[in-house]
């Protein structure tokens, strides 16, 4: 394509644009508001996942060390678990650290403790804080360890983290169902809307069908105008998603601050990445099959 040409085309296309303004508003319209249901759907599945993966990361099995157990069963123990593939960190937490951790976790009440401070009285033993690298094979690994030489029992919230890790499954299943479902629906209505818009100037094809003018330079300005619509249908609700995320995020950190959101400036990024390609390609995609029916002349 030359490049007078492709400015003829443009042109062509804008042209077209405010021609037809209400029924480009319209298309716009439909490609704002069906992204922008996609992007609000994204976004609360980010980070519904980024949740799920933060609560899984903090899972961990504490494999509490048998009193009983001599030196040579400590070593070996802690051996293994150095040496386990499947452990991404062990940690050793001595029963003086936990009684320490106790009396910070008790606050004012920590005085109750004072008479189990000496290492003949503490009812605490020592542990290892180990965390697996997949969180989903806590249970497996577990009971694996349980079986090492020296170890008293371990704890890793067994009868919690199982549904735990079926309901983040579930979650994510879900949010990535309705933004499939979003982007069929999105496809549907914006191809319906610029067929329309095709509709209306179909004499107009015909017309230049019987001068003698080629598919593609009819095809052109058609594409060209598709691009346009569906850049501008995109650009607005990314420019809504951010702005009002960002609004969300703050007010989040300020009244629900346990509550950890992904970065305004990361969504911003990840909006922009799927809603402006998705929107372009959406407006030319439209065009391109709407059009091709009134070819055929």
């Amino acid at each position: 394509m030359h490049i007078r040409s492709l400015f003829y085309f443009l042109g062509e296309a804008l042209k077209s644009v405010v021609r037809h303004g209400w029924m480009s508003i319209a298309s716009i319209a439909v490609v704002a508001i069906t992204l922008l249901i996609l992007g609000c759907f994204m976004v609360l599945n980010y980070n519904v996942t980024s949740l799920a993966e933060d609560i899984k990361e903090q899972v961990q099995i504490v494999v509490y060390v048998d009193k009983n157990a001599g030196e040579e069963a400590r070593d070996e123990l802690q051996s293994k678990l150095v040496a386990h593939p499947e452990l991404e960190e062990v940690r050793f937490v001595t029963k003086e650290e936990a009684m320490e951790r106790l009396k910070k976790q008790m606050g004012d009440r920590a005085y109750l403790l004072d008479g189990y401070t000496e290492d003949d009285d503490n009812p605490l033993r020592d542990s290892y804080e180990i965390r697996t690298k997949i969180p989903e094979n806590i249970p497996q690994v577990a009971e694996e360890v349980g079986k090492y030489p020296g170890v008293g029992y371990v704890d890793y919230g067994k009868g919690i983290v199982e549904p735990l890790f079926q309901f983040t499954g579930v979650v994510r299943w879900i949010g990535m169902f309705f933004m499939v479902g979003m982007a069929v629906t999105a496809i549907f209505l914006i191809a319906h809307t610029i067929r329309l818009t095709v509709y209306i100037r179909r004499r107009e094809i015909q017309i230049m069908k019987y001068v003698g003018a080629t598919d593609w330079f009819i095809r052109w300005p058609f594409i060209f105008e598709g691009l346009i619509l569906g850049l501008f249908g995109a650009i607005l609700p990314v420019i809504l998603i951010q702005c009002s995320y960002q609004a969300a995020a703050e007010w989040t950190q300020e009244n629900i601050y346990f509550v950890s959101l992904i970065s305004p400036q990361l969504i911003g990024t990840e909006v922009a990445q799927l809603l402006v390609p998705l929107g372009v390609v959406l407006g030319i995609l439209g065009s391109t099959l709407s059009v091709r029916k009134f070819l055929k002349v």
